[in-house]
């Protein structure tokens, strides 16, 4: 499997608000957030429900992976996605890291992704402590 989930019964907007803050409290910033459903209804006309996809960054360790291989980047950074589902609930996804990471042949990144994933993992149950 490359990525794990949560389901939340909320908003769309309060989840990615959610999200960015449980993402900062393990330091994580969002470098970017693309609209998926809103690209897609302005390029193609098409109608769906939300979908988001964030692009999470812990500057610490995107250093350190930078510095394992240069070429990581290819791999970052970590995809949030938030999407509603047809019932209202709203998925929250994440990347799993230790699938990514495993294309990489470099020592250090495979315990590196494996701090990532834990780190993601918390963020996944700070969502649902709320």
């Amino acid at each position: 499997m490359y990525g794990f989930n949560v389901t939340l019964k909320t908003t769309v907007p309060e989840a990615i608000d959610r999200v960015k803050d449980a993402l900062a409290t393990e330091g994580f910033g969002v470098l970017s957030e693309i609209d998926v459903a809103g690209t897609l209804k302005k390029k193609l006309d098409q109608d769906r429900r939300p979908y988001h996809i964030l692009g999470a960054c812990n500057p610490k360790l995107a250093s350190q992976a930078l510095e394992a291989d240069p070429d990581i980047g290819l791999l970052l950074p970590c995809n949030v996605v938030v999407r509603e589902e047809g019932n209202g609930d709203i998925t929250v996804g994440f990347m799993d890291p230790v699938a990514v990471m495993g294309l990489v042949d470099k020592e250090g990144v495979e315990q590196l992704a494996n701090d990532v994933r834990a780190r993601l993992e918390r963020v996944r149950d700070l969502l649902t402590a709320v």
